[in-house]
C-alpha cells in the first residue's frame, strides 16, 4: 500500500506544484487549440459540433492524469527503477525532437530504441574494449528498466485509446473502386504525469522525499542487483510524457476502431514487457528488445493499414439507399433516433437515391414525415416524425453517391487510396 500511496503523492506533486502545473497548463492550451480546429471541422461537415472544445480538452487532461496514476503505480509495483545519474528524461526529450521531424514518431518506442541502442553501444565499448567515456555516462541507461517503462506506457495508452480515442472524430470521404466511401479521422493526445523511481545514494534528498530500499516491496526485483543498492533509497521523480493516437477508419465504426486499436497496443505492450524482462539475461536480449520495440510497432501499424485497404468499407451508399455516416446532436434526425450506420431507404414511401431526393420530399410533405430505415443490425424500421421544421437542417451526414463541384469533400482517385490512408492516418495505433 505504501508503494501506491507514494506513487499517488508523486503524481499529485506533478499536478499541483510549480513548475509542473505550468507544464500541464501549456499542454491543456495546446490541446484546446487543436480541439477548436476539430470542432470547426465538425461544424463544417456535420453542421454542428459533437462535443465542445472545452469538453474535448478536459477529457484529455482528466484521462491523461488517470493514465499517469495507473502507469506510475504499475511501474512502482513492478520495481522499475533508474540510477539517479541516468538521464531518463532524455526519452521524453528525444520524443519531442522526433515529433518535430514527423508527428507519427511521437510514440516512445522510437525514442527509447534510440536511447537504448546508444546505451548498449557504450556497454559494449566498456565491457569488450575497456573504453569508458566518462562524459557520456549519463547515457548509460538500464535497458531492462527502460523498455519495461515503455511497455507500461503503451499498456496505459491502450486503455486511453479504448476509453477516449473515439472522441473528436471528423467524418471523411474518399473514393475506392469507383465508389464514394465514408469514414472517420481520429486524433487524440494525452499528457501523462508519470512518477519514475530513481535509486539515490547521494545526500541531496531529504528523508521526507526518499523511501528506504528495504521498504520497496515490489512484485519484481529491480534489474539493478540488490548487492549494489543495499544502502540506497528510492526517490519518485515526476515527468510529463505525451501519448498520441491518430488513425482513420473506413471499415469500422469510430468506437470499434478505437477499441481494436487499443487492444492491439496492449498486446504489443505485453510482448514488449516479456522481451524487456528477458533482457536481464544478456546483452543480446537487450539488443533484441531495442530492435523489437520500433519494428513491432511499425508492424502493428502496417497490419492496421492493410486491413483498412483490403476489408470491405462500412459506410457506402448504393441502390438500396443513403448511408448515414454521422448525426448531429440535438438535430431532428437525432431526436428521431437515426444513428451512424443506418441506411435511409425511403422518405414518405418514396425511394431515396441521393440527398436532394430527401430534401425535395420533405419540402413537399406536410408537417409529418415517414422515414424507412435499415439499421446496422439489418432490422427495418419506419419512423414517424411530427412537426417537421422545414427550415431546420435534418442533421445527417450522408455518404454521397457523387461529389458536387462545390463541396468540402475532396475528390480522390481510387488508385490513390493507400496514399490517402497514409496521409490522413499519420500514426495509426
Amino acid at each position: 500500500m505504501s508503494i501506491a500511496l507514494n506513487s499517488l503523492r508523486a503524481v499529485a506533486y506533478a499536478i499541483v506544484t510549480s513548475p509542473y502545473i505550468f507544464i500541464l497548463i501549456i499542454f491543456a492550451i495546446m490541446f484546446h487549440r487543436q480541439n477548436k480546429r476539430v470542432v470547426m471541422m465538425q461544424k463544417m461537415i456535420i453542421g454542428d459540433k459533437l462535443h465542445s472544445s472545452f469538453e474535448l480538452t478536459m477529457s484529455q487532461v482528466v484521462f491523461g492524469i488517470l493514465g499517469g496514476i495507473i502507469g506510475s503505480i504499475m511501474l512502482s509495483y513492478l520495481g522499475v527503477t533508474f540510477d539517479e545519474n541516468t538521464s531518463i528524461e532524455l526519452v521524453f526529450l528525444i520524443s519531442i525532437f522526433l515529433v518535430i521531424m514527423n508527428p507519427r514518431f511521437i510514440c516512445f518506442s522510437y525514442s527509447a530504441a534510440i536511447l537504448g541502442f546508444i546505451s548498449i553501444l557504450l556497454e559494449i565499448m566498456r565491457e569488450m574494449y575497456n573504453v569508458d567515456v566518462k562524459s557520456l555516462s549519463f547515457l548509460n541507461i538500464d535497458v531492462v528498466a527502460l523498455m519495461t517503462l515503455i511497455a507500461i506506457l503503451h499498456f496505459v495508452e491502450g486503455i486511453l485509446v479504448m476509453v477516449d480515442g473515439s472522441k473528436g472524430s471528423i467524418p471523411i470521404f474518399t473514393k475506392k473502386d469507383n465508389r464514394i466511401i465514408g469514414g472517420f479521422a481520429l486524433k487524440r493526445y494525452w499528457a501523462l504525469p508519470v512518477a519514475v523511481a530513481l535509486i539515490v545514494n547521494s545526500s541531496m534528498y531529504s528523508l521526507n522525499d526518499v523511501i528506504s530500499i528495504k521498504n520497496w516491496n515490489t512484485l519484481l526485483s529491480p534489474s539493478t542487483p540488490f548487492s549494489i543498492i543495499r544502502n540506497a533509497a528510492i526517490f519518485l521523480m515526476p515527468f510529463y510524457g505525451v501519448i498520441g493516437y491518430s488513425s482513420i477508419t473506413f471499415t469500422k465504426t469510430k468506437r470499434e476502431k478505437s477499441i481494436s486499436s487499443g487492444i492491439m497496443i496492449m498486446i504489443y505492450s505485453v510482448l514488449l514487457f516479456i522481451f524487456a524482462r528477458l533482457a536481464i539475461l544478456n546483452i543480446f536480449f537487450k539488443l533484441f528488445v531495442v530492435i523489437f520495440a520500433p519494428v513491432a510497432h511499425e508492424a502493428m501499424l502496417y497490419v492496421q493499414r492493410y486491413k483498412e485497404v483490403n476489408e470491405n468499407p462500412k459506410y457506402v451508399s448504393d441502390e438500396r439507399g443513403m448511408m448515414v455516416l454521422e448525426v448531429a446532436p440535438n438535430s431532428p434526425a437525432y431526436d428521431m433516433g437515426i444513428k451512424s450506420g443506418d441506411l435511409l431507404i425511403e422518405v414518405n414511401h418514396q425511394k431515396i437515391f441521393k440527398e436532394d431526393d430527401i430534401i425535395k420530399t420533405i419540402r413537399e410533405a406536410s408537417n409529418i414525415a415517414w422515414f424507412k430505415i435499415k439499421r446496422a443490425t439489418g432490422k427495418l424500421e419506419e419512423i414517424r416524425y411530427k412537426n417537421m421544421n422545414n427550415s431546420k437542417k435534418l442533421g445527417i451526414v450522408f455518404v454521397p453517391t457523387s461529389v458536387p463541384d462545390e463541396s468540402v469533400v475532396v475528390k480522390l482517385d481510387s488508385n490513390r487510396f493507400q496514399e490517402v490512408l497514409d496521409k490522413l492516418k499519420g500514426n495509426d495505433k
